[in-house]
């Protein structure tokens, strides 16, 4: 009887060989599907980034823009495009924006460059995206006195290149800004100098160091505010600009500098006085349009037919 229980209470346990192998077998199966999938995944990241388009490093280098580099990139607007921009852009019920007979000439000079052209606009208006449309495969940036107003036009159109200024000057100081560049014309105002590092009173030197190292091919005066005689004024970009024009150091010698609003007093003054009505191509009450050359360093005068003060 105690033999009979104890064979009764005997329990045996047996590990079958079935359930490791299974395990075994699962992981081998998880493995291969991981590496199917991986090696999946390099061949289409590989096979994407051949077929993407992507930026020409000589763009970059000369810092125009950059744009994909299937199809003929560098072809011009074609003419019609053009012609549309301008009838729509000429067009608007804004009661502040240029007409046909404004926008055409500055137009033309864009469309001359067979390079990617460098445009530097003074002013956020009306016809910000009109300039930067034009200016198709080309540099353009715009200065403007509003850092608010700055910064959410390029929060709305990031493509669009901005940089504030704080101007110091005020409308009833013309006269005497006139006066006082002309006794610093040999120093601090000459014609030809690098205004990153200028202290006259007239010149822009709060940009980004980049601004004063580009060539600029055109330039456009329509900011900032010229009316009433607390507002800035533009005698400091019309100096500025044509300290630049003068400042080149590319083999294209000339920049093409446009002034609008031109009927006014400080336009026409400082145009004549810094832009000089020897280079004067062409000029209606609205706008002025100079074709100024690079100077030597040497240079103490703005104007050949009208010697300064400190040099004569």
């Amino acid at each position: 009887m105690k033999n009979s229980n104890n064979n009764s209470n005997t329990k045996l346990i047996l590990l079958h060989p079935y359930i490791q192998k299974q395990g075994g077998s699962s992981r081998f199966w998880l493995l291969a599907f991981v590496s199917f999938f991986t090696f999946a995944f390099l061949l289409t990241l590989i096979y994407t980034r051949e077929t993407l388009p992507v930026k020409s490093t000589t763009a970059m280098a000369t810092g125009s823009a950059s744009s994909p580099t299937f199809g003929n990139i560098n072809a011009p607007l074609p003419t019609p495009v053009i012609n549309t921009l301008l009838h729509y852009a000429s067009r608007s019920n804004d009661s502040f924006h240029m007409s046909h007979a404004e926008i055409k000439p500055i137009s033309d000079v864009l469309r001359k460059f067979s390079s990617p052209c460098n445009f530097l606009v003074f002013g956020l208006t009306h016809e910000t995206l009109l300039w930067k449309a034009l200016n198709h495969n080309g540099r353009t940036v715009f200065i403007e006195e509003n850092r608010y107003y700055a910064a959410y036009y390029e929060e709305l159109h990031p493509e669009i290149d901005v940089f504030d200024v704080q101007y110091t000057t005020k409308m009833e100081e013309m006269r005497d800004l006139i006066a006082s560049t002309k006794k610093q014309i040999r120093n601090e105002c000459r014609p030809v100098q690098n205004l990153l590092f200028s202290e006259c009173k007239l010149g822009i030197n709060d940009l980004p160091n980049h601004v004063y190292e580009v060539d600029w091919d055109v330039i456009l005066v329509d900011g900032p505010r010229g009316d009433g005689p607390e507002g800035p004024g533009r005698m400091a970009p019309i100096f500025t600009a044509g300290v630049l024009a003068r400042n080149k150091k590319a083999s294209n010698a000339k920049t093409h500098i446009f002034v609008h609003d031109y009927y006014r007093n400080v336009e026409r003054i400082y145009g004549d006085e810094f832009l000089c009505r020897e280079n004067l191509v062409e000029s209606n009450d609205m706008l002025a349009h100079f074709v100024v050359e690079k100077m030597d360093e040497n240079s103490f005068q703005f104007c050949s037919n009208k010697p300064s003060t400190s040099s004569s």
